[in-house]
């Protein structure tokens, strides 16, 4: 019986995508096109401009697959990367601009696949996700960085160490000191009900 290998599946992708293969790329696109806007929109909080953004890193992805190397980790990790750093470097133009508020509506957030509640639930969620933003602005970018990619995508700690290039051991950190000044800024908020998970958490 043949187990399917995540690895093996990216490598393949990722070398069909590199012979011309259409239909990899189409896979590819389809595959993290979500994961990758949702990334960008955290740290922009515009959907036009992540949506841009997201067809830049593409395009970036593409010119540069070639460089992907497997045996240096997985797919994801290399495509988070490039998605990373073009991020970081359009962000710290936009704050160079004072016309860039990042305040968009928040009902374009997708903090996570859930049902639709009661519109009450809904309006509170809507709260919730304003008073986050508010407190994760207040961080700076390194720690909010670390703080988006462990709780709202979810990343192991391995992961978010190949992603910024930095040892775990300041990954864990970055992420502790940002859980820490994420809850003393939402400390007081009427939606201080949502919470990150473990944000209060003792450091693990």
């Amino acid at each position: 019986m043949s187990f399917w290998n995540p690895a093996q599946f990216e490598e393949k992708l990722a070398k069909r995508c590199l012979e011309g293969d259409a239909r990899a790329w189409e896979e590819l696109v389809r595959l993290y096109t979500r994961r990758i806007y949702n990334l960008a929109y955290r740290y922009l909080r515009n959907a036009s401009q992540a949506e841009d953004l997201t067809q830049e890193i593409f395009l970036r992805v593409y010119q540069t697959l070639s460089s992907y190397r497997a045996e240096t980790g997985s797919l994801t990790n290399w495509l988070l990367r490039v998605a990373r750093n073009l991020i970081i470097d359009h962000y710290r133009q936009a704050k160079r601009h004072a016309g860039h508020s990042g305040s968009e509506e928040m009902e374009k957030l997708e903090l996570a696949d859930s049902k639709q509640g009661s519109a009450l639930e809904r309006v509170q969620h809507h709260q919730d996700c304003q008073a986050l933003w508010t407190a994760l602005g207040k961080l700076s970018p390194e720690l909010r960085e670390a703080v988006v990619l462990r709780d709202l995508e979810e990343l192991s700690y391995q992961e978010i160490e190949s992603i910024l290039g930095v040892p775990q051991g300041t990954v864990k950190s970055r992420i502790n000191r940002g859980r820490l000044e994420l809850a003393r800024a939402m400390r007081g908020s009427p939606e201080q009900k949502w919470k990150l998970s473990s944000a209060v958490s003792a450091a693990e």
